[in-house]
């Protein structure tokens, strides 16, 4: 008995014990919607898609034998684009698009994509955005979403507008106008 109340008091002691180290916050700060700012973006993307020196690769294509596309259903692919000031070859690199999409439409040409936009020059320089959205391929104009980033794009939440400029087999150009929130955080 005196053995079964001594680990009692034990099982007690550790148990209040790990509830004291098991918080997992630190402190709240209140939200304030002033201590946000909203950043527009104007750049292009580059895509090569062969050559010596694609920026665009597949991974792994499904084994599926009905469907005639180009790029079919279950296509998985690794990019590393040039994120540059102008649609010109020659304009300024300012950063890069690294990421995957994967072709997930089966009756249509839509991919969903992850993709993180890495700027590399100017105040914006270290930061980056992260993308993860659906990515319908045949429209004109398309919406993704900006779900987070670092550096001076903490915190981000917004949209990316995409307009294709120039595609073909081997060359992808792509316009995008992004308008991203974050938060002030110092």
């Amino acid at each position: 008995m005196k053995r079964t109340s001594i680990l009692g008091w034990i099982l007690i002691v550790c148990l209040s014990t790990a509830a004291v180290h098991g918080q997992y916050y630190s402190k709240t700060r209140p939200y304030d919607p002033k201590a946000e700012k909203v950043t527009d973006l104007h750049f292009f993307l580059h895509e090569s898609l062969g050559g010596q020196n694609p920026t665009a690769v597949v991974l792994a294509q499904a084994n599926i034998t009905s469907n005639n596309s180009t790029v079919p259903f279950g296509t998985l692919f690794a990019v590393d684009n040039p994120l540059q000031t102008g649609p010109e070859p020659n304009s300024e690199v300012i950063g890069n698009a690294q990421g995957l999409a994967v072709v997930a439409g089966i009756n249509s040409t839509a991919a969903v994509m992850y993709f993180d936009f890495g700027f590399t020059t100017g105040e914006l320089n270290g930061s980056s955005l992260s993308l993860f959205s659906r990515n319908p391929l045949i429209m004109s104009e398309r919406e993704v979403s900006v779900v987070g980033g670092k550096g001076k794009f903490r915190m981000a939440k917004g949209f990316a507008l995409v307009n294709p400029v120039v595609i073909n087999a081997t060359t992808v150009i792509l316009e995008f106008n992004v308008t991203v929130s974050c938060s002030l955080l110092t």
